[in-house]
This record gives structure tokens, C-alpha cells and sequence, in this order.
């Protein structure tokens, strides 16, 4: 299979205001982001492609980094989350981004959605190349019927999403996880956002 070229979604990024670092392989970015962040505080979204990339593991030995997925003894999750939210560097991924540059995340909390639109003075868009959707349109298809139903079925959400894993059935169940729909247009003010492109398939 060839990789996915991202030279033109790379151009288009650039011209709203991101910077943009393109990868062959996770480690590779991971070693990158490692690089360029050093003695601060660190908010990381939930994220699978963040697992698989061992950022938590990696940024922990010489940087303070909250995670609700491996959160302090001495702090509740939500705590661990408004902690990550007003970290100086806020690294996630995303649902779905299109060819133009266009960002979707659907969020349960608004945690991540929230972090990634305000707060952290620097912040990271780490994507794999199966992210990458033709528009807009496909992008939130993307991140409703595929991202979404995949996520609830690994935190084994009572939906019928995570059931029947084809699709969002848009329910009312209380362990709904699609809550907050978040687009990115261009890039947001105030902060210094650096989208980081991966030639490979990571996270849902």
C-alpha cells in the first residue's frame, strides 16, 4: 500500500496559520514532540493514537503530564482533566480533518474539545493518515460513524454504537459518548498550534 501524500494537505494547513511536521513513522514524531518539550506542563487528550505513539511514557521522565487515563493518585478525574486543560502544552488527536484542512472532534465531556480551542499557550494535532477525509462533510461523517462507535465499544459504553460498531444510531442512552461537536476552520487565536501528519494508521 502506498503512503498517503501529504503535501497538499500540508499546504493547505499552513496557509490557515498551523504549522505543520510531516512523519514517516509514530516514533519518529513522538521522538520530535519529546524534543521540543521539555520541563512543562503537559495536558493530554484521550486519545488511542496517543497510547500507541507511549507519549504519556515518554513526555513523564523529564516534563509534569496530566492524563485522565493515568491519573494521580491524589487527584479525581475530572480534577486530572482541568489540570490538562490549563497545562502550558496541550498535545491530542483528532476525529477526522479534511482535505482542506478542516478539524472535527466529537467529545463526551468537552474536555478535549474545550483544550484544544482555548487555554494551553502551545498545542499539538498529532493525525494518522486513516484521519484524513475528502471534506468536511465526510469528516463528520468520520468522526460520528466510525471514530465514535469505535470509542464507545473500547470503553465499553451502553450504546448502540458500541453494540453493533457500524455506525451512530444518534441515541439518548446516559453512557452516549458524541456530546460536543468541535470544527476547526482556520486556526484559533491566541495560541501556537503545530498539526504533526503521520504516514500511518494510528487511533480510531
Amino acid at each position: 500500500m502506498s503512503k498517503y501524500n501529504f503535501t497538499d494537505l500540508k499546504r493547505n494547513l499552513e496557509s490557515k496559520g498551523y504549522s505543520v511536521s510531516v512523519f514517516e513513522k509514530k516514533e519518529d514524531a513522538a521522538n520530535y514532540i519529546n524534543e521540543q518539550v521539555n520541563q512543562k506542563s503537559i495536558g493530554l487528550g484521550g486519545s488511542v493514537t496517543i497510547h500507541e505513539m507511549n507519549l504519556f511514557e515518554i513526555l513523564s521522565s523529564h516534563n509534569v503530564v496530566y492524563w485522565h487515563d493515568k491519573k494521580p493518585d491524589d487527584m479525581t478525574i475530572m480534577e486530572t482533566r482541568t489540570a490538562a486543560s490549563r497545562a502550558e502544552v496541550y498535545i491530542s488527536s483528532v476525529n477526522a480533518i479534511s482535505e482542506v484542512g478542516e478539524i472535527v472532534n466529537i467529545d463526551n465531556t468537552g474536555n478535549r474539545v474545550a483544550a484544544i480551542s482555548y487555554g494551553p499557550a502551545k498545542i499539538y494535532l498529532v493525525i494518522g493518515s486513516n484521519k484524513v477525509t475528502a471534506d468536511l462533510e465526510s469528516a463528520i461523517y468520520r468522526a460520528r460513524n466510525i471514530a465514535s462507535p469505535l470509542n464507545a465499544k473500547r470503553l465499553n459504553r451502553k450504546t448502540p454504537c458500541a453494540v453493533n460498531g457500524d455506525r451512530c444510531y444518534d441515541c439518548n442512552s446516559p453512557e452516549r459518548i458524541c456530546r460536543n461537536l468541535s470544527v476547526l476552520w482556520n486556526k484559533p487565536t491566541g495560541a501556537d498550534y503545530e498539526v504533526i501528519l503521520i504516514e500511518e494508521k494510528l487511533g480510531f
